[in-house]
C-alpha cells in the first residue's frame, strides 16, 4: 500500500497549474469531454472551485443524477482533506479511519477516486477540484490524471496501477 500512496501523492505533486481560472477551466473541461469522446468512454466531468462555484461540467447520455451525486461527494472529499479523493480512500483504509470518527456524514463524503485537486505551483493550497464519475472507482481517477498528464504536458507523472474487479 506504501507503494500505492507514493504514487498518489507524486501525482498530486506533479499535475499542478502555472495559473488556473475560470477559462483554464473551459479549456480542460473540455479537453477532457473530447477526450472521453475520442476514447468511447461515458464519464461525467465537473471541475469546482472551493467558493462552491461549478466553473464546468458536463454529463453525457448514459450518465444521469446519481453520478451528479457522486461528483458532489467526492468534491466534499477533496475539498475537506486537500487530497485526491483516492488517496484519502487509501490512506483512511490504512489507518483503519472512517467520516463517523470525524463527526463527518457518509453520506456527504465519497472515499474512492474519481476527485482530483487544483493546485498552483508553488503552493500548497487547494483551490478547486476535477471530478469524474461513471468508471469503476480508480479508473475515474486514471481518467482525470492521464487527462492532467496530457493537458499539462506533464508524462512523468506516474500511472496508479489497477486492474476492474
Amino acid at each position: 500500500m506504501t507503494y500505492d500512496l507514493d504514487i498518489l501523492k507524486k501525482q498530486e505533486e506533479l499535475l499542478q497549474f502555472d495559473h488556473f481560472n475560470y477559462e483554464d477551466a473551459y479549456a480542460l473541461g473540455t479537453f477532457m469531454v473530447e477526450h472521453a469522446r475520442k476514447n468511447n468512454i461515458t464519464i461525467a466531468v465537473s471541475i469546482r472551485m472551493n467558493n462552491g462555484c461549478i466553473v464546468f461540467q458536463h454529463c453525457p447520455d448514459g450518465t444521469n443524477l446519481l453520478n451528479q451525486k457522486w461528483m458532489d461527494r467526492k468534491f466534499n472529499t477533496v475539498k475537506l482533506m486537500e487530497r485526491s479523493s483516492l488517496l484519502s480512500a487509501l490512506i483512511w483504509k490504512k489507518d483503519g479511519d472512517t467520516p463517523a470518527v470525524h463527526g463527518l456524514a457518509g453520506e456527504d463524503y465519497a472515499l474512492c477516486g474519481g476527485g482530483f485537486p487544483i493546485r498552483i505551483k508553488g503552493s500548497d493550497t487547494v483551490i478547486g477540484a476535477v471530478i469524474s464519475s461513471n468508471l469503476y472507482h480508480i479508473a475515474d481517477h486514471e481518467f482525470v490524471t492521464e487527462c492532467l498528464r496530457k493537458f499539462l504536458n506533464c508524462p512523468e507523472a506516474p500511472e496508479f496501477p489497477y486492474t476492474i474487479p
